[in-house]
């Protein structure tokens, strides 16, 4: 038996609704939707629907809109019907009932990032602790301990020992054989860098090493380094080290790949740090790149360093990045399609809705409170005693008459703001929301089952005064 789908939606959203399901492939499946008898179907609550969708649903599956609050749990169990969660736009529709049918699975991944922590010499047990759980927090899966050059690290062993009581797995990252030596005696699960000439502090340790070729680029060396450890029936990462652009950047691509060729079954390491830091780009697009190699050669590890300003979140950004290229690859797919964590200035669809269709909307509005959206022409702002589209937001003010409505007049300004950055950087704009920026920033975690308190703005003077004085 086929299934069937019923969209909940309002008086205002329904023809479109209607326009857009007309050109779903819904695969054979049955649809029909039904009108709750509200205007803005994003404020139906869960009583409402419960008081108002007829029984039975004769459905599997039941589509809120994406912005509707209500608990799609309790929902499901008291009409014995599947309710589900649409995406935010209507235009969206299409993709969320496309090839995969629902949200694609990021929950996976088969890369372990390395994050270094580079100045830990400087810092004390506790702080370098504390800045390896915000790391983890982040995406990392092992905390690396940059030792400096000519700098003391007295108290490395117990750096290491306090990373390892608080759960961590740990690196020691150093071109002195002493202070690796010191790290694995004192519980360090890897050690970065060992070559063909050191192996013996892999041996002693037990550690697993991260090997590199000496000298540098000689990518024979690396092969004999790994054949040597898998000889004496031990693991270990081999790094043939990226190279920073202009500097042996290509050259460097083709070793990681040259080497993938000698040893398919050899565990891999890349640094990214050299691309990330070094290239004044935002790097979640580098990122995106270089993880899209590491998935083709089955690189299954990286080393990455958060230390300039323009990289805070290269944390986030390479888990998100992992977790696409897994769920592609699986596929057999292009990365499309599966997360938009890595496209934080651009949407690929950033304005869903044209101009004409924002007009239609505007001229069923019957009240005074003031509607924004964004089309390709600019930012609308629109009420039953207007409509208005302007590039500058500035211009809104002298028709819009809130001079003498200070609460009304900060809210315009503040969602004035954010459509036209949405508007000039093409990206999604809802009213009322944040902008999203993927994983370059944290997103507000938003409770899905209840209706948003109202602003400040929207509170009582009284109130506001109150406050003013206590």
């Amino acid at each position: 038996m086929s299934q069937r789908i019923v969209f909940l939606t309002g008086s205002l959203a329904k023809p479109r609704l209607e326009k857009v399901l007309a050109g779903v492939d819904f695969g054979g499946r049955e649809w029909r939707i039904q009108d709750m008898g509200v205007k803005v179907a994003a404020l139906m609550t869960e009583a409402l629907i419960k008081r108002r969708l007829p029984q039975p649903v004769n459905a599997d599956r039941v589509v809120l809109p994406g912005r509707c609050r209500a608990d799609l749990d309790a929902l499901s169990t008291h009409f014995g019907a599947k309710f589900e969660r649409g995406p935010e736009e209507l235009k969206d529709l299409p993709e969320y009932f496309g090839k995969r049918g629902a949200k694609p699975d990021l929950s996976r991944h088969d890369l372990r990032i390395f994050a270094e922590i580079v100045d830990a010499p400087r810092m004390t047990v506790e702080a370098v602790v504390a800045r390896a759980l915000a790391h983890q927090g982040a995406g990392a899966d092992v905390i690396d301990l940059g030792c400096l050059p000519d700098t003391p690290f007295p108290h490395m062993a117990d750096t290491v020992r306090a990373l390892k009581a608080a759960g961590l797995k740990v690196s020691v990252d150093s071109a002195s054989e002493a202070e690796l030596l010191e790290g694995g005696r004192a519980g360090a699960d890897f050690l970065l860098s060992l070559n063909e000439h050191n192996l013996w502090i892999a041996e002693e340790t037990g550690a697993t090493p991260v090997l590199i070729p000496a000298p540098h680029g000689d990518l024979a060396s690396l092969i004999r380094a790994s054949d040597a450890m898998t000889a004496k029936g031990m693991v270990s990462l081999a790094d043939p080290i990226l190279d920073p652009i202009h500097y042996g950047f290509t050259a460097s691509l083709l070793r990681y790949a040259e080497f993938r060729r000698e040893r398919p079954d050899a565990e891999m390491l890349m640094g990214t740090g050299n691309l990330t830091e070094l290239t004044d780009a935002d790097s979640g697009g580098v990122t995106a790149m270089l993880l899209g190699v590491c998935s083709e050669l089955s690189v299954r590890n990286v080393l990455i360093v958060q230390v300039s300003p323009h990289t805070r979140r290269t944390i986030e950004e390479h888990d998100a990045a992992r977790r696409m290229m897994f769920a592609a690859r699986e596929d057999a797919s292009l990365p499309r399609d599966y997360s938009h964590a890595l496209m934080s200035l651009h949407d690929k669809k950033p304005f869903p809705y044209g101009a004409d269709e924002i007009a239609a909307t505007a001229r069923e509005i019957k009240d005074d409170n003031f509607r924004i959206d964004v089309s390709e022409e600019g930012v609308h702002v629109f009420s039953r005693r207007g409509h208005w589209v302007e590039r500058d937001p500035f211009q809104f003010f002298p028709k819009l008459d809130v001079a003498e409505d200070g609460g009304h007049a900060f809210y315009l300004g503040v969602e004035l703001a954010r459509a036209e950055i949405a508007w000039k950087l093409g990206k999604r704009y809802a009213q009322d929301n944040p902008l999203k920026w993927g994983a370059a920033a944290n997103e507000e975690v938003e409770d899905l089952t209840k209706q948003k308190a109202a602003g400040t703005t929207l509170q009582p003077k009284r109130n506001r005064t109150e406050r003013k004085s206590d």
